[in-house]
Parts: C-alpha cells; sequence; structure tokens
C-alpha cells in the first residue's frame, strides 16, 4: 500500500484546510492540503514533541525532518526567534510549509530531501516524527543518517509511538548516539533524547 504523505502525486484531489493553533500567547495559522501528514488538525505526537523540546533545551539551529506543513519547524521558530530549516520528500508539504512561513512570518527555510539527500549543513538540534508507516528500514536510515548532521554535543528529537516500535528503536538509538534517554511520555507516545 502507498501510504500518500510520503509520495508525490498528482492524482489527489485538492481538499485546502486552515488550521489555528494557539501556543504561548501566539495564535497561528497553517494551511493543509489532501497528501500531506496529518491534514485535518496538528497530531497530538507532534505536539508533544514540540512542548519536550522546548521544555528540555536552550538549542535553537533547527532541523525539521519530515516536516509536513511546517508545524514544528514554524512554532518552534517563533517561540525561540530563531530560524529553522525544515525537509520533505513530499513536494507538496514543501510547498506549503513555504506558504505557511510567509503566513506566520517567521525566519525559515523549507526544501525537499529524500531523507538528508539535499541538507548540506549540520545542526544543534534536529526533530523528527518519522514516517511509521514507510517501515523499520526507512526510519532507522533517517535516525542512523542524523547523526553525522548534528554539531558535537548536538541533539535528535523523536517521537513514536511504544506500539510502533518506540522501545526497539530506543536500542537502535543508543548504538549510535553517546545518550539516548525516553524524556517523557503521553497516550502511547514516547519522546525520545539522543545526545551525540
Amino acid at each position: 500500500m502507498q501510504h500518500h504523505y510520503f509520495i508525490n502525486s498528482d492524482d489527489l484531489k485538492e481538499k485546502r484546510k486552515e488550521l489555528s493553533f494557539r501556543f504561548s500567547n501566539n495564535q497561528f495559522k497553517f494551511i493543509s492540503n489532501s497528501g500531506v501528514f496529518s491534514k485535518d488538525g496538528i497530531d497530538f505526537g507532534s505536539q508533544l514533541l514540540l512542548n519536550t523540546i522546548l521544555e528540555n533545551t536552550t538549542k535553537t539551529n533547527l532541523l525539521d525532518v519530515g516536516c509536513g506543513y511546517g508545524f514544528i519547524g514554524i512554532v518552534f521558530s517563533k517561540i525561540t526567534n530563531s530560524p529553522v530549516d525544515m525537509i520533505d520528500i513530499n513536494e507538496k508539504a514543501v510547498q506549503l510549509t513555504q506558504e505557511n512561513i510567509k503566513l506566520n512570518n517567521v525566519i525559515a527555510n523549507a526544501f525537499v530531501s529524500d531523507a538528508f539527500q539535499n541538507v548540506h549543513k549540520k545542526y544543534d538540534l534536529i526533530a523528527c516524527n518519522p514516517p511509521i508507516r514507510c517501515g523499520k528500514k526507512t526510519i532507522y536510515h533517517i535516525f542512523s543518517e542524523s547523526h553525522q548532521f548534528l554539531n558535537d554535543a548536538g541533539e535528535l528529537w523523536i517521537v513514536m509511538r511504544k506500539q510502533h516500535g518506540a522501545n526497539s528503536a530506543l536500542n537502535y538509538l543508543s548504538t549510535i548516539f553517546n545518550r539516548v534517554e525516553k524524556i517523557t511520555q503521553s497516550k502511547g507516545f514516547w519522546i525520545i533524547k539522543c545526545s551525540k
């Protein structure tokens, strides 16, 4: 089965939708559309990941991997007043992110990249809500590659459901990073922090 938010398809009917989100006295608007992840509302896992990062790190040089329509990167940029980069394999998602960057007036850059293929610099922070339905091989490839795109003492932050293999992912990540820990969990979602 093809999972349409992880592929580029012109066959999907346009279903643009405006989503509102309030965070820390800031009001955000996001345009979503068919063919992107969580098109009908901001998903709980991404919200939990964003909240946990903001509460637990002072680093600001962020890359959002698999950005969808840009929720994590855009809110992070506004709250920390710092520029961010966002990537996705899905061209429609990147176009929406670019639109949402302007809509929310943040300093950010979004571009198409299959994992880290088009990434050419290092970051202090990488955030990822991985595309679970694309399979373990794809996800673990993202995890392993992320290490080389982090600066020294950089951090990879991930959200995964326990039932989708969060514990196995944590064990795998422990073979790559100096320190891996579950920071919090809620409603079956784990937030995992990996320190280089």
